[in-house]
């Protein structure tokens, strides 16, 4: 495959890129992504890969890397990168769902609850009919025996997908696809609460806080309990690791 630009951040290389430009790689590279994964990548995961270098080396193992976090594409745009964009997980399902029915694109779906993956199938018969379902699976909350790995394995490649979606929020979902790399007969692509969007279950910031990097903080104040800890302080680690990492530059 061609080269893809990458800026990398707190060691984790990320793309620059737009909407635009990765529907039209991917597009024109699917063949080639086959069986390999793609990370949707942001703030909570670049610190994880920052403190965690085996967590850092999936990462850095996708075919790509997108900035779905607004501060990855703000922070590639400080470095030089003017064409860097945000391209987050949930607009990248709907664009490539748009499409399905002129590219003829199919989509199995790996992850979440059965009630999610039903509200997701009602959905999108509703509001993308030309996206083809291949299929779904809601896997146990617990660690799949090999011999149910490999009967899931053979399951989705059955359905012959040109997308394997996949909802089991980071770090679990990365590590899910770097495992099954050369497994799977179609690129994955790791979405975390991409699910939970199209099914209903939470809702998307408005535009305008998209647009001023605040989405995180629309999320916290849906599910305040369960997310302060992770957003509050990795955002802080965020901002302490790249002011620590411009001044080690500075000095050598």
């Amino acid at each position: 495959m061609e080269d893809l630009q990458y800026c990398t951040i707190l060691k984790t290389r990320i793309n620059v890129t737009s909407m635009q430009d990765t529907l039209a790689y991917i597009d024109a590279h699917l063949d080639e992504l086959r069986g390999r994964y793609i990370c949707v990548s942001n703030v909570h995961t670049t610190v994880m890969s920052y403190e965690n270098e085996r967590y850092r080396a999936v990462q850095n193992g996708a075919a790509m890397a997108l900035p779905d976090g607004a501060p990855l594409s703000k922070y590639s745009r400080m470095k030089g990168f003017a064409g860097a964009q945000r391209v987050t997980g949930p607009d990248l399902m709907t664009e490539l769902f748009r499409i399905s029915g002129q590219k003829g694109y199919r989509h199995f779906f790996y992850g979440s609850t059965q009630e999610t993956l039903d509200g997701m199938k009602a959905a999108l018969a509703q509001n993308y009919p030309g996206a083809a379902v291949a299929g779904m699976y809601a896997p146990p909350f617990r660690p799949l025996t090999e011999e149910e790995d490999q009967k899931i394995i053979e399951q989705i490649n059955q359905t012959k997908p040109d997308f394997i979606w996949v909802g089991l929020g980071a770090p679990k979902q990365e590590e899910w696809m770097a495992a099954h790399q050369g497994k799977l007969n179609a690129p994955a692509v790791g979405v975390g609460a991409g699910f939970d969007y199209l099914a209903g279950n939470i809702k998307r910031a408005p535009r305008f806080m998209q647009v001023l990097c605040l989405e995180w903080l629309y999320r916290l104040l849906q599910d305040p309990k369960r997310l302060w800890k992770r957003y509050v302080t990795t955002n802080l680690k965020f901002i302490k690791y790249i002011l620590k990492e411009e001044r080690n530059k500075k000095k050598g």
